[in-house]
C-alpha cells in the first residue's frame, strides 16, 4: 500500500519560458513556498546577497541566464514535488526538450509586458505533441503591462490552446494590489518582499464583502466585481479533466518576484496536477504502478561539483522501486550494473537515498556507461522510445591553443558531448574535429568550462555547412562505396556511428538523388 501512495503524492514537473520571463524567479519562490530553502536568491544579484538556487554553474550566475536543466525534490503539504527549471534561450533549446519527456506536466511562464514570443510558441509545440497538461503564469504584474483579456486572448490565438484564469489581478505597475484567487473564492494581498515569505494581510472568501472597498479601495473593488463576472460569464467552466487531457490551460497571474500569486499557483497545482504517468517503451505502455522497476537517462551533468569530477546522469523512474546497492540491467549495454550512489536533487547540492518511486529523479554517479535515452531496467529488455539529437544550425571546426593540454581538450569535449550540449563530428580525413550546435551563445558555454572546469583552451573557426546527415542502409556493400567516394565529407559522430557533411542544400539533394541505396537522416534516431 505505501507504494501506491508514494505514486499518487509525487509531482513532476518542468517550469518552461522564453527568456526573461521569470522561469528562474518563480522556481525560486516555489521552493520558498515549500519551504526548501527560508530565503530566495535573485537572478541577476545586486542587492540581494544571494543567487538563486537552480542556476548554480558559474557561467549561469555571470549572465544571468539558465543554461541547463536544474532538478529540485522538496515537500509541500505532504505532497512530493519534483521541480525541473529548464533553460529558456532558444540556444539551448534541446535540453528543453529531452527534459519535457521526463515530466508529467508543465507550467509557462510569461511576460505580461512581452506576451507570447517565438520560443513559447515552439515549447508549447513540445507539449502539445506529447498531450502534456499546461498551467500558466502570467508574470510581472508588477510592471505596466497589456491588459489581462488581451494577453488571454493573445495565448489562446498563438498557442491554439483554450483557457481559463483561475486567478485575477488588481491593478498592474504601480497600481498592482494583489490577486483574487478564483479556484479557492478568495482574495489574497501579500506584503510586497523579494527575498523573504510574508504572511497574507487579508483574505476575504466572498466578493461582497464590504471589507474589499476598504482595503482596495471603491473603484478597485467594483472593477475587480465586473471582471470576475465577465470572466464566469465569457470563458468554460473550469474541469480538471480538460486540463488533464491537455485541452485546456488554467491561467494564474502574478508577481513571482514580490510573491504575489505564487501560493495560488502552488496550492491549485498540487490539487490538479497528474501524478505519475505511464509511459511508452517500443514494446509496450509501462505503467508506473507495476512492482518492476524501469527508468531511462535523459540528462548528464559532467563535474557538477568541480572538486569532486564527477559524472552524474538524471534518470527518471518510470515503474517499481528503485532501490540503492541492487542490481539494474542496461538495456543497450545487455549487463548488469549496480549503483551504490543514488542522489536526490537540490540543483547542484545532493543527498544519498536508499530508494525511489515513479515520478522522481534521481543521480546516479557514472563512469562513462551511460548515455543521454539509456534505459534501465529490473531485467525486462525494453527500451524507452528514445531522445533523438537534432542536426545542428551552426558548425565550428575546433583549434587547440594549447598542445601540452590536447588530452584535457580531449576529455572535456567528450564529456560536454555526453551531456548533449552540442554534438561533435570528427573528419575521417585529417581527424579535424567539428562542433555542432542549434545557438552561438553554446560555444561560448562550451569553451568556459572547457577552459575552467578542464583547464583546456581551445577557440572555434566557422566552417560552412548545411546539415550533418547521419547515414544507413541495407547494403553495406553500398554504404562503403559512398563513403570512399565522398571520404572528405564523411566524419563520425561520438559514438562512432556516420555522418555525411553536406556543404549546401542543393548538394544534398543531389547526392541523394545520385545514391538511392542510402537513408539520410536529419536525426540521430532511427
Amino acid at each position: 500500500m505505501k507504494f501506491i501512495e508514494e505514486i499518487a503524492r509525487r509531482r513532476t514537473f518542468g517550469i518552461i519560458s522564453h527568456p526573461d520571463a521569470g522561469k528562474t524567479t518563480l522556481t525560486e519562490k516555489l521552493l520558498l513556498f515549500g519551504g526548501a530553502i527560508k530565503k530566495a536568491g535573485a537572478v541577476k544579484s545586486n542587492k540581494i546577497d544571494r543567487y538563486v538556487t537552480s542556476d548554480f554553474m558559474e557561467i549561469e550566475r555571470q549572465r544571468g541566464i539558465s543554461v541547463a536543466t536544474s532538478v529540485m525534490g522538496f515537500e509541500y503539504k505532504n505532497v512530493k514535488i519534483n521541480l525541473l527549471d529548464t533553460p529558456g534561450h532558444k540556444d539551448f533549446a534541446e535540453d528543453t526538450y529531452r527534459t519535457l519527456t521526463a515530466v508529467d506536466s508543465a507550467i509557462l511562464v510569461i511576460d505580461c509586458v512581452k506576451g507570447v514570443e517565438t520560443q513559447t510558441e515552439k515549447l508549447i509545440e513540445v507539449c502539445r505533441m506529447r498531450q502534456t497538461p499546461v498551467m500558466a503564469f502570467i508574470n510581472k504584474l508588477d510592471r505596466e503591462g497589456q491588459d489581462p483579456f488581451d494577453l488571454l486572448d493573445e495565448i489562446e490565438k498563438k498557442l491554439n490552446i483554450s483557457v481559463r484564469p483561475l486567478s485575477w489581478p488588481i491593478g498592474m505597475g504601480k497600481s498592482f494590489k494583489g490577486v483574487y484567487d478564483l479556484f479557492q473564492k478568495k482574495l489574497l494581498l501579500f506584503q510586497s518582499s523579494k527575498n523573504e515569505l510574508t504572511e497574507d494581510i487579508l483574505q476575504i472568501d466572498d466578493l461582497a464583502d464590504p471589507r474589499l472597498e476598504e482595503e482596495i479601495g471603491d473603484s478597485d473593488a467594483a472593477l475587480l466585481r465586473e471582471e470576475v463576472a465577465l470572466i464566469n460569464g465569457v470563458y468554460p467552466e473550469f474541469k480538471v479533466e480538460d486540463y488533464l487531457e491537455g485541452n485546456i490551460a488554467p491561467v494564474f497571474f502574478g508577481s513571482a518576484v514580490n510573491n504575489f500569486g505564487v501560493r495560488e499557483l502552488l496550492d491549485c497545482f498540487i490539487q490538479i496536477a497528474p501524478a505519475p504517468l505511464p509511459r511508452f517503451t517500443e514494446a509496450r505502455e509501462v505503467h508506473p504502478e507495476e512492482l518492476d522497476y524501469t527508468g531511462f537517462v535523459f540528462k548528464i551533468h559532467a563535474n557538477m561539483d568541480p572538486r569532486h569530477r564527477n559524472r552524474i546522469a538524471f534518470v527518471r523512474v518510470c515503474s517499481g522501486r528503485f532501490q540503492r546497492g541492487h542490481n539494474y540491467h542496461h538495456v543497450r549495454l545487455d549487463k548488469k550494473i549496480r549503483f551504490s550512489s543514488v542522489t536526490a536533487f537540490m540543483a547542484q547540492n545532493k543527498e544519498i537515498i536508499d530508494e525511489a518511486f515513479p515520478g522522481d529523479i534521481i543521480g546516479l554517479y557514472d563512469t562513462g556507461n551511460l548515455k543521454i535515452g539509456d534505459t534501465l531496467t529490473g531485467g525486462e529488455k525494453i527500451n524507452y522510445k528514445g531522445i533523438p539529437s537534432f542536426s545542428p544550425e551552426i558548425f565550428k571546426e575546433v583549434v587547440n591553443l594549447d598542445a601540452m593540454k590536447s588530452k584535457q581538450l580531449d576529455k572535456g569535449l567528450r564529456q560536454l558531448m555526453d551531456e548533449g550540449v552540442a554534438q561533435l563530428f570528427t573528419y575521417e580525413l585529417g581527424a579535424r574535429k567539428l562542433v555542432g550546435t542549434v545557438g552561438q551563445l553554446q560555444f561560448e558555454v562550451i569553451q568556459h568550462r572547457l577552459q575552467h572546469e578542464y583547464g583546456a583552451k581551445c577557440r572555434f573557426h566557422p566552417v560552412s555547412l548545411h546539415k550533418a546527415c547521419w547515414i544507413t542502409g541495407d547494403d553495406q556493400k553500398k554504404i562503403k562505396e559512398f563513403i570512399d567516394s565522398k571520404y572528405r565529407h564523411i566524419a563520425k559522430d561520438k559514438d562512432g556511428k556516420w555522418v555525411f557533411m553536406a556543404e549546401t542544400k542543393s548538394w544534398l539533394q543531389m547526392v541523394e538523388e545520385n545514391f538511392p541505396g542510402i537513408d539520410f537522416h536529419i536525426t540521430s534516431e532511427f
